[in-house]
C-alpha cells in the first residue's frame, strides 16, 4: 500500500478556506480554491499566496559549503554574492538532471537550498552520499571524492533543526510588497525589503514573524517573494498575510494556478521540461540544455559532477524546449507527450506542458528539433492524440469525423508580462 499522504502545517487552513485537496508528490495539497483562472488572474493583477511548505529546504554550511555546492551544481555557486540566489541543477556523472533547485547565499559559509517536493528524499540522499564518498561522481575517475566533503547539510524541515526550522510560503504578484509592508515592519527592516532587487534576500521581522525574505518565485512576476517561516508559526503567518492582503485583492492559490502561471511564463517543471520522465517517443529524458536552460550550466568552472558528459552531449544535441501559443482561441487543451508536427505533417517533437494564459489563450512548452525553435515558426499540435486509428480517409462517409492538429506558433522563451 502507498504510504499515507503527508500534510503541511497549513492543511487545516486550506480546509477552512474551502480548498479542493488532492494527492501531489506524496502530499495532500489544494489544487484550487475559487478556480484556476480566477486565482491565475488574482496573482497577475494583485497578489496570490501559495503553500509551498512541501518543498525540501536544507542549509549547507561551513568552510566547505561553497566548494561542495560548486561540485554538485552546474551553476557558479562560489561567485554568488552574499544576499543573492540562483537557479541551478544537480547532475549525475552522465549529466542527467537529478533535480533543479534554487540556492540562496545567506552568508560566506551559509547557503539555503530549496528542492522539489517529489525529489526531496532523493536529493538529500544524493547530496549526503556525494559528500560521504558513497556514490560514483566521475566516470573517468570512479574513485574520486568530492570537493568540500566537510560541508554540513541540515534538513530545515526536520524538528531536529529546532529554531532553525523553515518552510516556504510564496507571496507573488504586483501588490505583494505592499502587503508585506502593511503587516508592520520596523524602519530598518522596511528599508531592507525595499532594497531587494530580483533574486536577492534578507532576514526581516514582518508582523512579528521572523522571516527569510527572498525576492524569487515560480510565476515570472517581477514583484514576488518567497518567505521562509518556522513551521509552528506557518498557519498563523498565512492568516496574517491574508488579512493584510484583503484590501489589496489577495487570494489563496492552489497547485492548478501555480502550474498555469509557471507554464504561461515559460518556467520548467521537473519531469516535463527536464529530468526523469521528461523523455517521450522513445527519446531519452531531457537535459538542462534541451530544457532551454543551458546558460545556467557554467562550463568555465574547471569541475562539477557531469561536466564532461554535459559538454559531450551539447555537441550532438538535436532539440530544445520552446514556448508556443495556439493561433486560435477555443482549441482543445494539449497534454504532455502530444505530438508536434511541421507544416508537412512530419513529427518534430512533443508537448511538455500546456495551460490557459491570462487572456484565455492556450499556451505551453514543447520540445522540438532545433531548426523549428526560432520565434514565429508555425507548428502543428495533435492535442489529446487518439490512441486508436480512426476511419481510413478513403473509407470516410458523410458525417464521419477526423481529428485534426491545431496550428500554434513559437514565441519568445519567456513571456513578457
Amino acid at each position: 500500500a502507498d504510504p499515507p499522504l503527508q500534510r503541511t502545517a497549513l492543511f487545516d487552513v486550506h480546509k477552512e478556506l474551502g480548498g479542493k485537496l488532492i494527492p501531489f508528490a506524496g502530499w495532500e495539497m489544494p489544487v484550487w480554491y475559487s478556480g484556476v483562472m480566477d486565482e491565475h488572474l488574482a496573482t497577475r493583477n494583485a497578489a496570490g499566496l501559495f503553500d509551498v511548505a512541501h518543498m525540501g529546504v536544507y542549509d549547507v554550511r561551513g568552510e566547505d559549503a561553497a566548494s561542495f555546492l560548486d561540485t554538485v551544481c552546474g551553476n557558479d555557486i562560489g561567485g554568488l554574492a552574499l544576499g543573492n540566489s540562483l537557479y541551478t541543477q544537480f547532475l549525475t556523472p552522465d549529466a542527467a538532471v537529478i533535480d533543479d533547485t534554487l540556492i540562496y547565499r545567506r552568508g560566506a559559509d551559509n547557503f539555503l537550498v530549496v528542492v522539489n517536493a517529489s525529489n526531496d528524499d532523493k536529493d538529500r540522499t544524493w547530496l549526503e552520499s556525494v559528500r560521504d564518498g558513497k556514490v560514483k561522481i566521475d566516470n573517468k575517475y570512479p574513485w574520486a571524492r568530492t570537493y568540500g566533503y566537510n560541508a554540513e547539510i541540515r534538513n530545515l524541515r526536520d524538528p531536529k533543526s529546532a529554531s532553525a526550522m523553515r518552510v516556504d510560503i510564496a507571496l507573488q504578484g504586483p501588490r505583494s510588497r505592499d502587503i508585506l509592508l502593511a503587516m508592520g515592519v520596523s524602519d530598518e527592516h522596511r528599508a531592507r525589503i525595499m532594497k531587494l532587487a530580483r533574486t536577492q534576500l534578507c532576514d526581516a521581522t514582518v508582523g512579528g514573524f521572523d522571516l527569510i525574505v527572498s525576492r524569487t518565485g515560480y510565476t515570472g512576476e517581477k514583484m514576488a517573494f518567497e518567505l521562509f517561516v518556522h513551521p509552528e508559526r506557518a498557519a498563523e503567518f498565512w492568516m496574517a498575510v491574508m488579512k493584510a492582503g484583503e484590501q489589496f485583492g489577495i487570494k489563496p492559490i492552489g497547485l492548478g494556478a501555480r502550474d498555469s502561471l509557471r507554464t504561461e511564463f515559460g518556467l520548467p517543471l521537473y519531469g516535463h521540461e527536464m529530468g526523469l520522465g521528461s523523455g517521450q517517443m522513445g527519446k531519452p529524458d531531457l537535459g538542462v540544455a534541451e530544457g532551454g536552460f543551458g546558460s545556467y550550466v557554467k562550463t568555465y568552472k574547471p569541475y562539477f559532477i557531469g561536466r564532461d558528459a554535459y559538454i559531450a552531449n551539447e555537441k550532438k544535441r538535436k532539440g530544445v524546449v520552446v514556448r508556443f501559443t495556439f493561433t486560435e482561441k477555443g482549441v482543445r487543451m494539449a497534454h504532455n507527450g502530444d505530438p508536434v508536427m511541421d507544416k508537412r505533417g512530419k513529427v518534430i517533437g512533443w508537448v511538455t506542458s500546456c495551460a490557459a494564459d491570462m487572456n484565455g489563450t492556450l499556451t505551453g512548452q514543447a520540445y522540438v528539433l532545433l531548426k523549428f525553435a526560432k520565434k514565429d515558426t508555425l507548428i502543428f499540435i495533435y492535442q489529446s492524440a487518439p490512441k486508436k486509428a480512426g476511419v481510413a480517409p478513403a473509407e470516410m462517409k458523410m458525417g464521419n469525423k477526423a481529428t485534426l492538429p491545431s496550428a500554434a506558433v513559437v514565441v519568445t522563451r519567456f513571456a513578457k508580462l
